[in-house]
């Protein structure tokens, strides 16, 4: 048996910019990826059903005698023993959510299976689903917390061998081999420290929990890190960071104030950046959405940044509240961008132009470079498809055509 977790078409474009680029399951959320979280929770195979222009990325999959998931589903113990129990022809279902898992024995595609009749069991149990981009940093200082358990159970943290260094709640923390620390303050009396291995943290750097970074992360001198904030592997971060989650390879090392926000990959945050997280009125932030393609409410006072791979701002660049900047646009420029800056958007408050596919291509190989990496042809096709599909919101370009 195998587990295969399936991006259904609305939900996937409620997660954009994020899934332009990857999988739903792809999405970092806690310590580990929503797919890494299923394999490491289960033990069996894990496999991707998502949209075909990421068909390089997640090769077909036999789909037949397989436990179907959707991928938006956050999973525990609870629901994957329910999964588990359901026989070949039930689907695992709750109110207001649908269909949560099916234990297919048709002959269908993955994603026409969430559409067909099943014999229903309801879950009555709690479910946490990423239904919308705000759920990711809203669910992280939990998902913090239940990935930290199953990280680390049974398995004995690497020593803090700095004397100058500072921790409240010292059975909460758990180190990898390789981490660095100098003259740091770590509290983990309200929720876990995890740090990857050969995690590097600076001098003067202060850490509340529920908190994580990814294997060969830096923390930079002086930095602020408030709880519910994760990085995955190869970020660096600096300044003050408050509930926020940094898919991996990104750098926010500057100071600069992050909060209740998302970034994706390679992207890069100049010095002093700064992101408003609540509106100086205090009503609901609105943000902007690719199903109903307009600003929707989050029902929430906080909302920052929601940036999509490949991304970068200059310095002392302000982002109001509820910003959605989507894959590989460049922004720089005094003033306000808009709330809404479509992929592949080079400018800023003076105005945007498109930031043309070959420059698009060159800027992220000499990012990927820095990292020993490259841009490899299936990273262009992908990036190719997103520069076509977003092609829509660059109003511009369709002033240009009409002039």
């Amino acid at each position: 048996m195998k587990i295969v977790l399936v991006d259904k078409p609305n939900s996937w474009l409620n997660l954009l910019p994020f899934t332009y680029t990857r999988s739903i399951s792809d999405i970092r959320c806690g310590i580990l990826t929503i797919a890494e979280k299923w394999a490491k929770i289960s033990g069996l195979e894990v496999y991707k059903v998502s949209e075909s222009h990421l068909a390089t990325k997640y090769p077909q999959v036999d789909t037949s005698n397989s436990l179907l998931i959707d991928s938006c589903i956050l999973p525990d113990s609870d629901v994957l023993e329910s999964i588990l129990n359901l026989k070949p022809g039930e689907c695992l279902a709750k109110k207001d959510i649908g269909v949560i898992a099916i234990n297919n024995d048709k002959n269908l595609s993955a994603r026409d299976c969430f559409d067909s009749a099943w014999s229903e069991i309801e879950y009555i149990g709690v479910i946490n689903k990423l239904e919308f981009l705000w759920n990711i940093f809203q669910f992280n200082g939990n998902e913090i917390i239940k990935d930290y358990r199953l990280i680390t159970q049974g398995r004995k943290s690497a020593e803090i061998a700095d004397p100058y260094t500072i921790v409240y709640g010292k059975t909460q923390v758990f180190l990898e081999e390789g981490v660095s620390i100098k003259a740091a303050i770590l509290n983990a009396e309200d929720g876990p420290i995890y740090l990857g291995k050969n995690v590097q943290v600076q001098e003067g750097a202060v850490i509340q929990g529920p908190f994580a970074m990814g294997d060969n992360g830096v923390i930079n001198i002086g930095a602020k890190i408030r709880k519910g904030t994760s990085a995955g592997p190869h970020c660096k971060i600096g300044g003050e960071v408050n509930n926020a989650v940094l898919f991996g390879y990104t750098n926010k090392a500057h100071d600069g104030f992050l909060g209740n926000s998302v970034i994706g990959e390679w992207c890069n945050i100049g010095a002093d950046t700064n992101t408003s997280n609540l509106k100086n009125n205090y009503s609901e932030v609105k943000v902007w959405n690719y199903v109903n393609e307009r600003f929707i409410g989050t029902g929430s006072q906080f909302c920052g940044l929601m940036m999509g791979d490949h991304a970068k701002c200059a310095i002392n660049t302000m982002f109001n509240t509820g910003s959605v900047v989507g894959v590989a646009a460049n922004i720089f420029g005094s003033g306000f961008p808009r709330n809404f800056v479509p992929s592949f958007s080079w400018g800023g408050p003076g105005g945007l132009k498109t930031f043309q596919i070959d420059k698009g291509f060159e800027v992220a190989n000499a990012m990927m470079e820095r990292r020993g990496l490259s841009l490899t042809e299936a990273d262009k096709e992908i990036l190719t498809n997103v520069f076509e599909r977003s092609a829509k919101y660059r109003i511009w370009e369709k002033q240009a055509l009409k002039a």
